[in-house]
């Protein structure tokens, strides 16, 4: 059968790829899928995992409710998956860690997004801390309940320590109580803290700045907090613009800012490849990827710089806006409420959290409501915010 003109085959497996036929395990023995490869096999559990499908209705930057064209916390992490695969397979790699890291990476995130974290981590600050990465590796060790077997997810570990090191070794991170979690884990079943993960994990890492950086000026552009030309001046973006309008001169906005986020992402992935594929000469094994002293999958430098423009540019006028910040703030009291509520009286949570916490210390009864309350969609903590503290139409 003759190939079609202008498509091109995946390159062969790199010799540095993750081999799912040679993966260290998991920590529960499993009889292995017949008709899957260990990694795939955990892309489809973390699909399927409850944890998974609350990211539906969790912020990226808008609330949920805001609006239906906006990226939720779901729709930015198929995203990313999307991206990891496709960076994945044109560097050789196995694709389906890579997408099962990526689709993991925001599952610990609580509602509100990176508000619904501080305020967290504020309420947190005296009982051991939070942090979603901490939180998601709680979620696929242990909160998850699907399997009469074994407590979480029980996946390999591959796809373990790219949830825990995506973003590079974590060791300087261990003295934060927050991290406890991870290294009470990690006595008992190495997870290799102190070096870098597999290129498939680090590639997960780089899609997610693929994915937010492009997609927050989309959703930034929709929502009317900037227009694209106000980006005409910012690297990268602004000559993208600029070909763009050079190109289809007639062009609506709509389609002006959908093609442009496009040529940025296609930029971006191209930046990565090349820089990539010079950084990874030479290595021959996938532990050796690990070993390397310094991240294997990577932006160039100018790359670097230009994102840090554009990077600057959305916090000021983005995740700083007025209207933003209006949300943030009720965000925070909510969740600030919830968690003051449950810590008080927590025989008003649900039966199954208060008989986890009602015999726990101060400590251990507030990372049972910091769990419950993570969990939670926006919507959810809106309406159990209003259940708790308005009677407004109660009658009996």
């Amino acid at each position: 059968m003759s190939k079609k003109p202008g498509a091109s085959m995946p390159p062969a497996r790199a010799p540095y790829a993750a081999d799912a036929m040679q993966s260290r395990g998991r920590k529960h023995a499993e009889p292995e899928s017949p008709t899957r490869t260990p990694f795939a096999r955990d892309r489809d559990r973390i699909i399927h995992c409850t944890a998974f499908r609350r990211l539906k209705e969790k912020t990226q930057v808008f609330v949920a409710h805001e609006g239906d064209h906006y990226r939720t916390r779901l729709t930015h992490s198929l995203e990313v998956a999307q991206i990891a695969r496709s960076l994945a397979r044109s560097l050789g790699l196995d694709d389906d860690l890579a997408e099962a890291i990526a689709l993991a990476h925001d599952l610990g995130h609580p509602p509100f997004a990176h508000a619904g974290e501080e305020e967290l981590q504020a309420c947190m600050a005296p009982y051991g801390g939070f942090d979603h990465n901490v939180q998601t590796f709680r979620i696929v060790t242990r909160l998850e309940k699907r399997y009469p077997a074994f407590e979480g997810l029980n996946l390999t570990w591959e796809t373990l320590e790219g949830v825990v090191k995506h973003n590079g070794p974590i060791t300087q991170k261990l003295d934060e109580p927050a991290f406890r979690a991870i290294q009470d884990y990690s006595i008992a079943y190495d997870l290799e803290l102190s070096t870098h993960a597999s290129a498939e994990a680090q590639v997960a890492a780089l899609a997610d700045d693929i994915a937010y950086n492009n997609h927050d000026v989309d959703d930034g552009v929709q929502a009317g907090l900037f227009d694209l030309a106000d980006l005409a001046d910012i690297p990268l973006i602004g000559p993208v613009i600029e070909s763009v309008g050079r190109d289809y001169p007639k062009l609506d906005a709509r389609m002006l800012r959908l093609e442009s986020v496009r040529r940025m992402i296609g930029r971006m992935v191209d930046d990565v490849l090349a820089q990539s594929r010079q950084r990874l000469q030479g290595v021959d094994t996938a532990d050796e990827v690990r070993r390397l002293g310094r991240p294997a999958i990577a932006f160039s430098g100018p790359m670097l710089e230009d994102l840090a423009r554009l990077r600057q540019f959305l916090y000021t006028r983005m995740y700083r806006h007025a209207r933003v910040n209006r949300t943030r703030s009720a965000a925070r009291r909510i969740l600030r409420e919830l968690f003051a509520v449950y810590m008080a009286e927590p025989d008003v949570l649900p039966e199954t959290w208060f008989l986890r916490a009602q015999d726990r210390d101060e400590v251990g009864r507030a990372r049972v409501v910091c769990d419950y309350i993570g969990g939670m969609t926006d919507r959810f903590a809106i309406d159990e915010h209003r259940r708790l503290y308005r009677l407004d139409g109660w009658t009996g």
